[in-house]
């Protein structure tokens, strides 16, 4: 029998069994959509993620003092020093290593107008070539500078009335300084960010050769990992600490952030995953059924079809062309009903990521989506497939 024969006899089966067959169908729909649908979401939030971390430097460790775990060793008196710049100095693949203060609630006046903003004191002779700002106008700190500041988006053109351009000058608590450059929005929008030798004279609080944070960049983010085990190995030396529990500073990267996110976002889609696959089974089980009593009811049509000269496997293949159909025509549903889901998402406030707002279903998941539907139909019908191409024409005639 001709391949185009049985399918025209199988998709006769499903053209005559309407109800039931669309029945099954629908539990192929829901999984097919809900697992497309999931998948993504994945792909959409992945790629919002892999986005975010482009524009980070991943080459960044942070040492800050204070320990989470700390006990009674391990303090808020805790500071960092020179001394620790000099322990860390000697580190392999290190290739910038500098100390940043802080001043929070600095009074800035411009124009008449006084606001409460946050202030960064950074070594301008390598700050530069640790950041990857955009610039908005202007340029970054360099090593001669002095009493000048470099502003962000929103401290430039929202916090005041009227917008900071370059060259004008801030009283930051009480001290004139030059603005030299604009960051770009979304760039640290409200940070002021100065020397750290002007910092520290106008930062009450603020201390010469002491830092809120010392910030080390690697080489390269293959080394980082290695560069703050030994960071922490170093410093436990230098700073006397014998015992972890009495560690009295901590230190962070954003790629261990990074390599987080990732793991928790591979376990979210898998968990969803999973709970959407259960669609597909009770789909299958469906199919299955439906295919048994197609089979059970085309008993005599089997047996006149034996009779006339036809073979097991022609048998075999009308039944499975026909669950392989029921799973395609799910598949192709099920992708459109994902089509429709992803569009509704943001409108129901499913918006995890930015991306989400753009979340669309890529070629290769509507292909994954149709090919995993009809596996699961040919699966679900090779059992009643097999039983009807077994039937003897005989036995199959006298059925009732």
């Amino acid at each position: 029998m001709r391949l185009s024969t049985c399918f025209k006899l199988a998709l006769n089966i499903l053209i005559h069994s309407k109800l039931r067959s669309w029945l099954t169908i629908i539990g192929i729909v829901i999984g097919v959509g809900s697992v497309v649908t999931i998948m993504a979401l994945s792909d959409s939030m992945s790629a919002e993620m892999e986005g975010q971390f482009a524009d980070m430097d991943l080459t960044t460790i942070q040492v800050t003092p204070g320990y989470t775990k700390a006990s009674s060793g391990g303090g808020s008196d805790a500071e960092l020093t020179d001394r620790d710049i000099r322990a860390m100095k000697l580190i392999e693949n290190i290739d910038y290593i500098y100390g940043q203060v802080y001043g929070r609630d600095m009074d800035v006046y411009f124009m008449g107008e006084t606001a409460e903003l946050s202030v960064t004191g950074v070594d301008s002779q390598v700050w530069q070539y640790t950041v990857t700002y955009d610039m908005e106008s202007g340029r970054l700190l360099e090593a001669a500078d002095n009493n000048v500041v470099v502003i962000g988006y929103g401290v430039a053109h929202q916090i005041f009335d009227q917008e900071i351009g370059l060259n004008r000058a801030l009283t930051i608590e009480g001290k004139n300084f030059r603005v030299v450059g604009v960051l770009d929005e979304g760039e640290s929008d409200n940070s002021i960010i100065m020397p750290i030798d002007s910092a520290v004279d106008i930062i009450d609080d603020a201390e010469e050769d002491v830092y809120d944070t010392i910030i080390v960049k690697a080489s390269d983010t293959k080394h980082v990992e290695t560069i703050v085990n030994t960071i922490e190995e170093k410093l436990m030396i230098s700073r006397h600490i014998a015992n972890e529990d009495d560690r009295d500073f901590s230190v962070f990267y954003s790629l261990s952030m990074a390599d987080t996110a990732t793991e928790i976002m591979d376990s979210i889609t898998m968990f969803l995953g999973a709970i959407a696959g259960v669609s597909l089974l009770v789909g299958s089980v469906g199919i299955a059924n439906t295919m048994f009593t197609s089979v059970m009811e085309r008993t005599k049509d089997i047996g006149t079809m034996k009779a006339i000269g036809a073979k097991n496997r022609d048998i075999m293949m009308i039944f499975l062309i026909n669950s392989a159909l029921v799973g395609f025509v799910g598949g192709v549903l099920g992708i459109l009903l994902s089509f429709v889901l992803t569009a509704l998402m943001p409108m129901l406030g499913i918006s995890m990521m930015r991306s989400s707002m753009g979340m669309a279903v890529a070629p290769d998941l509507i292909g994954m989506g149709i090919g995993i539907a009809v596996f699961v139909g040919i699966i679900s019908g090779v059992v009643p497939a097999y039983n009807a191409s077994r039937m003897k024409p005989v036995d199959a005639l006298r059925y009732e």
